[in-house]
């Protein structure tokens, strides 16, 4: 047995914060019976249904994505550095938004940022109020993979780094490292241009493409996130931030 919001997060319906709350709105069916109990434990095999409003509330909730500068913490402020969702305005919109949504107070309201970048890296952050959204792309199972663009210096050397850095300590960064006592999962690496690598990640560790450079002699001195599963950073500026569209997904949700 297990309890009901537990269930429902892993069917993919709803964070478990968002089942809770719905379970005491009484807009969850389980079987065919309304369920207002939180705590209500239910079996695998049990039919579990979600009444329109729910699905409603669901619909009305949005994903942003901001192009983070150099300078913002992704979460909560710290050390009087400004969090990204301070860049969230009406002023801040991206001119070439194409989503068709307009900027609503209410749209800040239980965002949060759905994976974390560095202080000092740039790019794509992803903020959600949805929680299937957040889930699919940093919950424990999220296979969806992150691409990012890293400029480095091998030895004082910041000119044609890949023609000095050794093949083997390349193909280290693609599997062979371990962080935290844990080996890390394989990777996709490659020179971008002679002084750029491009990573892609399955997993999001603490700074761990810089702690994976360090750990074969390199030093990251630019990061910057392009894609997370499906959507690209693009041109979206620097300090800017737009809508996910309609009709795009960072990938499958089940």
């Amino acid at each position: 047995m297990l309890r009901l919001s537990k269930r429902m997060s892993e069917l993919g319906l709803c964070s478990r914060r968002e089942a809770d709350e719905w379970i005491e709105k009484g807009w969850v069916l389980v079987d065919g019976k309304r369920v207002d109990t939180l705590g209500t434990k239910v079996r695998p095999d049990q039919q579990i249904e979600i009444l329109p409003a729910a699905r409603q509330q669901q619909a009305d909730q949005v994903t942003i994505l901001i192009h983070k500068p150099v300078g913002y913490v992704s979460g909560q402020p710290e050390d009087d550095y400004l969090p990204a969702a301070a860049l969230i305005t009406a002023e801040t919109q991206w001119a070439d938004d194409a989503s068709g949504t307009r900027f609503r107070a209410s749209h800040l309201r239980s965002l949060a940022p759905a994976g974390r970048l560095d202080i000092d890296s740039t790019g794509l952050l992803v903020m959600t109020q949805d929680g299937r959204v957040a889930r699919q792309l940093i919950g424990a199972d999220s296979e969806v993979d992150k691409e990012y663009l890293v400029r480095v210096t091998y030895n004082g050397l910041d000119r044609d780094v890949q023609s000095a850095f050794p093949a083997e300590r390349l193909a280290l960064l693609c599997h062979g490292l371990s962080l935290d006592d844990q080996p890390l999962r394989p990777a996709e690496v490659e020179w971008q241009n002679p002084e750029q690598l491009r990573f892609v990640l399955r997993e999001g560790k603490k700074r761990q493409i810089r702690r994976m450079c360090e750990l074969v002699g390199l030093e990251v001195v630019g990061l910057k996130r392009v894609r997370i599963g499906k959507v690209m950073l693009g041109a979206l500026p620097a300090g800017q931030w737009r809508y996910l569209r309609a009709d795009e997904s960072f990938g499958d949700i089940a």
